[in-house]
């Protein structure tokens, strides 16, 4: 086969699930110039450790790291140990609380650890991008924000939005886009990968490349993934994540909780079964040929096993089915003991029974949690917070989607 066709098929695998790449025609120029050299192609994302968890949300863009890797070309995972004592503006109505170094160190610690779920440790470089941002002095800061200007840096939304609202923009924010332009020039990068919300950041790292003399990465941006709510972006802050690290029963349940709308968006983002399938699936899907529960159970299953192998996908399965099917419990549900004490004519007020789970010490978030019909026993609905309910040994009690009791009386 010729470098032509090999980078050709290599684009068709890259561009799977991306949202936009500017440009196209670059990447296969690269890919050409990489079959024809032995010299492979330095592909850039940045994570920003504010947070230490990572989620399937962050995974998009790792999975398609490691796209790069398996077709031979570096990767680096970029720790922003310097630009996370900013914060990424992005998407922000005011200014991030700035980190401390540890606070910093401790989260991309633990953020590296869970992306070597998805990466390949040994063909991966992790670099810290204060090895070259310390080091510059005022002089040098100077020149490189020389090449920008301050209509450039409003052109972002969110920096427009904020002035526009009355609310302040710090000018070390402004700093951040041009320090992740400037981690692109020290890197040489060929490729950054980001989300779509990403945009402004990825094109000023083009910009800066070629004031530096270098030829201009390849941006590639992908689709933002909604969470278990089927709106809002993944995000732990509003509770609709999955996070990599969640036992494979809570996982498998989140999963099965999505609308049925972005079921073949996870497929193509989080998985590596063929295209080719996932069409023939969606098509089953529109004729009534394949039902959602079932669709959803064949991504739990696959999104499980990346996590956490195909056995333990397997048992959540059956835990699954238990729990909702068959009105049983799962394996490792926990023992919830209620003693004579705690119970008047073997009855208890539920609010009395959901502090005991431990699920929430708030009487007002366990009410409106049974309001919002989160509360199941032996999968009967409790709908009254004020009601009392009666106990028998050996119930299923399901608070929320994730945390299952078996009632044991003393």
């Amino acid at each position: 086969m010729s470098f032509e066709k090999r980078a050709t098929e290599d684009l068709k695998i890259l561009c799977r699930g991306v949202e936009d790449i500017i440009s196209r025609e670059d990447l296969q120029k690269k890919l050409n110039h990489y079959y024809q050299t032995g010299q492979p192609l330095i592909v850039k994302e940045g994570f920003d450790p504010s947070a230490p968890d990572i989620h399937l949300g962050h995974t998009v863009t790792l999975r398609k790291l490691r796209q790069f890797q398996v077709l031979g070309h570096q990767v680096v995972f970029l720790v922003g140990d310097f630009t996370g004592r900013i914060g990424d503006p992005t998407g922000k109505k005011e200014t991030r609380k700035q980190l401390t170094e540890e606070e910093v160190l401790v989260n991309a610690k633990t953020y590296s650890d869970q992306a070597f779920k998805i990466l390949d440790p040994e063909k991966t470089i992790i670099e810290f991008n204060s090895k070259w941002l310390k080091n510059l002095s005022f002089v040098d800061i100077i020149e490189i924000t020389a090449h920008f200007t301050v209509a450039r840096m409003l052109e972002r939304e969110d920096f427009h939005q904020r002035i526009s609202n009355g609310k302040p923009v710090g000018l070390h924010e402004f700093l951040y886009p041009i320090m992740q332009a400037y981690d692109s020039v020290s890197l040489g990068a060929d490729v950054e990968l980001g989300g779509t919300d990403q945009r402004f950041n990825l094109l000023m790292g083009r910009d800066l490349q070629r004031e530096f003399g270098q030829e201009p990465q390849v941006v590639m941006m992908m689709p933002l993934l909604e969470g278990t709510d089927g709106v809002e972006k993944m995000s732990k802050s509003i509770g609709n994540y999955i996070a990599v690290n969640d036992p494979p029963f809570d996982m498998f349940g989140k999963i099965m909780s999505i609308p049925d709308s972005l079921i073949k968006k996870y497929f193509i983002l989080l998985t590596d079964i063929p295209m080719n399938t996932i069409l023939q699936w969606e098509k089953d899907f529109t004729n009534d040929l394949l039902h959602p529960r079932d669709w959803k159970i064949i991504l739990a299953k696959e999104i499980v096993s990346i996590y956490h192998g195909s056995d333990r996908a397997n048992q959540a399965l059956e835990d699954f089915e238990r729990a909702f099917a068959k009105k049983e419990s799962p394996e490792d549900a926990q023992i919830l003991t209620l003693t004579d004490d705690d119970l008047k004519d073997e009855k208890i007020w539920v609010i009395s029974l959901l502090l005991k789970t431990g699920v929430s010490h708030s009487k007002s978030e366990l009410r409106r949690l049974v309001e919002q019909g989160g509360v199941y026993l032996d999968n009967m609905r409790i709908a009254d917070p004020n009601s009392d309910i009666q106990i028998k040994d050996d119930q299923f009690l399901r608070v929320g989607k994730k945390h299952f009791f078996r009632i044991k009386k003393k």
